[in-house]
């Protein structure tokens, strides 16, 4: 078996841990281990030069697994990686629960040896593809997103105004901070801290959300992922910006941003017993314990 191991050292004392625990785990079942190059470069000198641990820059189709250390947006990161490579990637997480990471760095060693032994589910997460007419190099080959696309302001305080068309049809001009196009993956993150729905991760749909509009009639908008959306911005600046996850990149206004449905999907491993229900009763259970 073959695993790539991705991670950021963030939060450093907790990732460091787990990345030692999951490394004594993975040898002692004698896999192939291979840490991202950057992240390697960040552990002990001995560790780098383990002749029982190798580095990637890329993937292939080689790969058993993935797993990644840190949180959800560490494995929005991962991504990139993997790409249409179908890698299934697995999420252990070192700082708050998480809905894409969910292994906690106790619980590493069982449930690496359930995911050995075959025991575990893969979920399929649809993604969005964006294309921008014209073409524009600053986006490059990761022109995909597992959470969520995003058009918003840059450098001004003015609101700007998003025409937005379903299928070559018309639907409205949000005039708003910006408007968050999301999958069921992102339907938890910052779509849902603009007032969005959660939806569940099986669900073939994706949502618009507005971001503080000042339309007194915009609210979030669920259509199915079938859909062609396309985006035409305008403002007072002459570009916006649009974020692919946590990727960033500056369009000007000018640009025709179109987002569908990307071709391939990712695979998350989750635990036999583990459900999105589960994990969002303990996401609400934490955000209670947090306020009390």
């Amino acid at each position: 078996m073959k695993i790539a191991v991705y991670g950021q050292n963030y939060a450093k004392d907790s990732t460091q841990k787990a990345f030692e625990i999951l490394l004594d785990v993975l040898l002692d079942n004698k896999v192939g281990v291979y840490v991202e190059s950057d992240f390697l470069k960040q552990q002990s000198v001995e560790m780098q030069q383990s002749s029982a641990i190798r580095k990637f820059s890329e993937l292939d189709n080689s790969f058993d697994l993935l797993i990644s250390i840190g949180g959800d947006g560490t494995i929005l990161r991962a991504i990139t990686y993997v790409r249409d490579l179908g890698i299934p990637i697995v999420g252990i997480n070192t700082g708050r629960l998480g809905f894409l990471a969910t292994i906690r760095t106790d619980e590493i060693e069982s449930a690496l040896t359930e995911i050995f032994n075959g025991k575990y589910k893969i979920s399929e997460r649809t993604l969005l593809s964006v294309s921008t007419k014209p073409d524009s190099n600053v986006i490059g080959e990761t022109n995909f997103a597992l959470n969520e696309i995003a058009l918003s302001r840059k450098n001004t305080t003015s609101m700007i105004t998003v025409e937005t068309h379903l299928d070559g049809e018309y639907l409205t001009s949000y005039w708003a901070d910006g408007l968050i196009l999301s999958t069921p993956t992102g339907s938890t993150g910052y779509s849902l801290s603009c007032g969005g729905p959660v939806i569940t991760p099986e669900t073939n749909n994706f949502a618009l959300t507005p971001i503080a509009p000042h339309n007194l009639s915009a609210r979030p908008l669920i259509i199915p992922d079938k859909t062609t959306v396309t985006f035409k911005v305008d403002g007072r600046e002459d570009q916006f910006l649009m974020s692919l996850d946590s990727r960033i990149v500056t369009l000007p206004n000018t640009t025709i941003v179109t987002i569908q449905r990307a071709s391939f999907v990712i695979k998350m491993v989750e635990r036999l017993e583990e459900t999105f229900l589960d994990t969002l009763r303990k996401k609400l259970l934490w955000g209670e314990d947090r306020r009390n």
